[in-house]
């Protein structure tokens, strides 16, 4: 893994969320996008090399959705930067964790990403994202 690629927080209401985090960071969004397959809208915003995604659920049974059931609004994920996702993916099964799916798939910010299971990483999810060619 290269590095922290974002900070994924879950949140209620994206308009609302967007304000506090442009008077947080003194920055913009500079990117928001919906991605169906996960029912979630996100945005993005950058200080620094660091990025923080603001993710709203679009749908009742979506991942986030839960989340936000389940923890309330908060840090969801930690993202990291690979070189190459089947690769990585490959080496932490044989490490034994669990991976939440079984191919990368499309993510946000024209990524290919992966999760890994919670419970193998101390309750955190981990996110694995390679920059689509």
């Amino acid at each position: 893994m290269k590095q922290i690629e974002h900070i994924g927080v879950a949140v209620k209401d994206l308009d609302v969320s967007c304000s506090l985090y442009e008077k947080l960071l003194g920055t913009s969004c500079y990117k928001k996008e919906e991605v169906k397959s996960e029912g979630v809208n996100t945005a993005f915003f950058k200080t620094g090399v660091n990025k923080i995604e603001l993710l709203a659920a679009t749908s009742q049974d979506s991942p986030i959705a839960k989340f936000l059931e389940r923890k309330g609004e908060g840090i969801h994920h930690i993202a990291f930067e690979v070189d190459n996702i089947e690769l990585e993916m490959k080496r932490l099964k044989h490490e034994g964790f669990v991976l939440l799916n079984e191919l990368p798939k499309q993510g946000a910010d024209n990524k290919l990403v992966c999760f890994v299971h919670p419970k193998g990483t101390n309750g955190v999810l981990v996110e694995l994202c390679q920059e689509k060619i």
